[in-house]
C-alpha cells in the first residue's frame, strides 16, 4: 500500500465535551500514524443530515485532491442504512448512505464532467475487531478512512453502488424577473445562507428588491460595514450565494428566520440570469 502521508478530514455532530473524536482519531492514528487530521467541525447539530450534506459541499473544494472526507451524521447507525465510500471530483467521502452527500450528488447530476464511484462498506477485514451497534464512526468509518489513507483500493472495501441515498433539495425558481429561493443553512452568527447563486444576480450591488419574512432589502452589499450596525444586508458569502446578515447581530434571531423561509428577489430592471 501506498505510505506516502494523506489528509483525513472528520466532520461529526459529536461535539467535542466527550471522548468520540478523540476516540476515532484513535482508531485512525493507530492504522496510519502518518495522516494528516483535519477536525473540520465537530459542531453539526445533533442528527441534521442536511446540515452535513451543506457543511461538506462548501468546504471539499478547497482541500487537495486525494483528500479522504469522513462524515459522522448517522442517526440511523445500527440500522440497515448502508454505510459506503464515495469517489467525486478527486475527493473520497467515508459516511453513511443516508443522504449526507445530496448537494454533491446534485453537482454530479448538474454536470458532464463529475463522475462518482461508490462502494459499499462490507468488508469486515477493515473493521475494528468488534463493532458496536451505536459507534459506527469508531468502529467502521474510522479504520475503514485509515485504511484508505495507506492507498486501500476501493474494489477491496465492497461491490459498486450505483444508487445513493439523496435528500429533497430545492432549487431556485425563476419566473420573468423574480427569483425564488430558500434559506438553507443559518451559521454560528445567525448569518442565512439561501441557495441563489451569486450568478443569478449578474454581479450587479442595486437595482434589486429582496423579500423574506417581512423585511425588504433594495441593495446588495459588498462588505457587512457598509450597513449601519444593526441594519439588516444582504451579501454574496465566501460560498458563491446570496446570505442575509445584520451587521454586528443574527439575522436569525433580530429578524426570525430559520432554514427553509422563502427569499424572493424582484430585479426591477433586466431578466433574471441562469442559476
Amino acid at each position: 500500500m501506498n505510505e506516502s502521508p494523506r489528509i483525513l478530514t472528520l466532520t461529526t455532530d459529536f461535539g467535542i465535551s466527550d471522548a468520540y473524536v478523540g476516540t476515532m482519531k484513535g482508531v485512525i492514528l493507530g492504522i496510519n500514524p502518518n495522516v494528516h487530521l483535519v477536525d473540520l467541525t465537530h459542531a453539526v447539530p445533533p442528527q441534521d443530515i442536511h446540515e452535513a450534506a451543506f457543511t461538506i459541499r462548501a468546504a471539499y473544494p478547497y482541500f487537495p485532491k486525494g483528500t479522504i472526507h469522513t462524515v459522522v451524521v448517522d442517526p440511523g447507525v445500527g440500522s440497515d442504512r448502508q454505510a459506503i465510500v464515495c469517489e467525486i471530483d478527486g475527493a473520497c467521502f467515508v459516511c453513511p448512505d443516508n443522504g449526507v452527500l445530496s448537494y454533491l450528488l446534485q453537482d454530479v447530476d448538474n454536470s458532464t464532467e463529475l463522475q462518482m464511484n461508490a462502494v459499499a462498506i462490507q468488508n469486515p477485514a477493515y473493521y475494528l475487531p468488534k463493532v458496536s451497534n451505536t459507534f459506527h464512526g469508531r468502529d467502521i468509518f474510522a479504520p475503514v478512512a485509515a485504511h484508505l489513507s495507506r492507498g486501500l483500493p476501493l474494489a477491496d472495501i465492497g461491490p459498486r453502488v450505483e444508487k445513493l441515498v439523496q435528500l429533497p433539495i430545492r432549487i431556485p425558481e425563476i419566473s420573468g424577473n423574480a427569483i425564488t429561493g430558500q434559506i438553507v443553512q443559518i451559521d454560528r452568527f445567525g448569518n442565512a445562507i439561501t441557495n441563489i447563486s451569486e450568478s443569478a444576480l449578474a454581479g450587479e450591488v442595486s437595482g434589486y428588491e429582496i423579500n423574506l419574512q417581512g423585511t425588504r432589502l433594495t441593495r446588495l452589499n459588498r462588505a457587512y460595514a457598509e450597513s449601519a450596525v444593526g441594519e439588516p444586508l444582504a451579501i454574496i458569502g465566501s460560498s458563491g450565494v446570496l446570505e442575509i446578515a445584520i451587521n454586528g447581530g443574527s439575522a436569525e434571531k433580530q429578524l426570525g428566520l430559520k432554514r427553509g423561509d422563502a427569499v424572493v428577489i424582484r430585479k426591477l430592471y433586466e431578466s433574471c440570469q441562469k442559476i
